[in-house]
């Protein structure tokens, strides 16, 4: 007898209500093998299969859940890699994420990048090749504000084709000016969807407005930006319920914005400092069997892999649920053209090869690393 779970709700406009979890994480232990087996073979697979494919039953068909994965990565995105690279604009932060390395009350030096400093890592940036620029910053700031991101988006886009924001929540005209500068992507991960543990990990600062983060991603496809990255910080909270609140929030902004593009990420927490330890570890056996799920239950969605992971499960996860990551990062603010000590990065990254190295191991595997597969020219922004 199986315990196939029942139809999602209807999806409605309140947010928090619909991404609980909770239904599905109370069944979700007593899946069985057979609905491990249903959710393989579906033809289109939905949110009970993706509970399955999460499910302890799931354990013993993990080396046939990665072949499918496998399969579906080859089918939608080739045997290619697509690559990009980071750059910190700033570490001055006023926000108290409990986790994070840029925490306003860890005892450090803060800095935001100059104009002439953007240009100079940008063009040093430039010279390996890449394509696809992500830029960070802490939370909001008088030194890293709207309009230090908009000259700085600017800059980009006259080398990068593809300028990816990495930054705090903004209201919608907002994300409209920086479109209108060049940004073609938002990344806003919600680093967890599970309210009291949200509350507990943010002490302070505008990021604890839970409802204000979880709805950027909407205000930034209705302001014109093409493409928004989500995901979950994994170490934070019960992995199991942020996986399946972050399956409906991807499902949620595709059938509102169904022209635009969602992608994923799986970053998990490392060491940095605060020397935060999480409550909910993610060994890589869970994170793979997590990217395996996703790529069968949203098998034409970007997903990415950072740095923050080792040499050997990148190469691992290469092609098999993974089709982009990022490599040659730095976490410190800027470091590519004057190199920074690692301690004084967001995090400390796991992953250190340098680019040439890093191609080599995947085209090893049969892979070709790709630095550009869109053309900007086309991108447009609403009036």
């Amino acid at each position: 007898m199986t315990h196939s779970l029942p139809a999602p709700a209807a999806l409605t406009n309140s947010w928090p209500d619909d991404l609980s979890p909770l239904p599905w994480r109370t069944r979700i232990l007593h899946l069985s093998a057979r609905d491990v087996e249903d959710a393989l073979s579906a033809e289109t697979p939905n949110e009970s299969h993706l509970a399955a494919l999460l499910s302890p039953a799931a354990q013993p068909f993990l080396e046939t859940i990665a072949q499918h994965a496998q399969r579906l990565t080859v089918r939608h995105f080739g045997r290619t890699i697509a690559l990009y690279i980071p750059l910190y604009l700033s570490d001055i932060c006023s926000g108290g994420c409990i986790y994070c390395g840029f925490a306003a009350d860890r005892p450090r030096p803060r800095r935001a990048l100059a104009l002439k400093e953007i240009e100079s890592e940008l063009l040093a940036i430039k010279t390996l090749g890449f394509e696809e620029i992500l830029l960070l910053t802490g939370e909001r700031a008088p030194q890293a504000d709207v309009n230090y991101l908009e000259t700085a988006i600017h800059q980009a886009s006259h080398h990068f084709h593809r300028v990816t924001l990495e930054v705090f929540p903004m209201e919608k005209a907002e994300y409209h000016r920086l479109a209108c500068a060049g940004c073609t992507a938002v990344s806003l991960y919600q680093e967890t969807y599970q309210r009291t543990d949200y509350a507990t990990l943010h002490r302070w600062g505008p990021k604890r407005d839970y409802d204000a983060r979880l709805d950027a991603p909407s205000r930034a496809l209705d302001a014109g930006i093409r493409s928004v990255g989500l995901g979950a910080l994994w170490g934070l909270a019960d992995p199991l319920s942020d996986a399946l609140s972050l399956y409906r929030h991807v499902r949620q902004l595709q059938r509102r914005f169904w022209k635009s593009e969602i992608t994923l990420a799986f970053p998990r927490i490392r060491p940095q400092a605060g020397d935060f330890q999480p409550s909910f570890p993610v060994d890589e056996r869970l994170l793979a069997q997590i990217i395996w799920a996703f790529r069968i239950c949203l098998p034409t969605v970007s997903m990415s892999l950072s740095t923050r992971e080792s040499p050997a499960f990148r190469d691992g996860m290469a092609g098999v649920g993974i089709n982009k990551m990022s490599i040659a990062s730095r976490t410190t603010v800027g470091g590519y053209q004057t190199p920074q000590p690692a301690a004084d990065g967001q995090f400390i990254i796991h992953d250190d090869r340098d680019l040439p190295t890093f191609s080599r191991a995947l085209k090893n595997k049969g892979l070709e690393p790709i630095f550009k597969n869109w053309e900007s020219l086309y991108r447009t922004v609403p009036a």
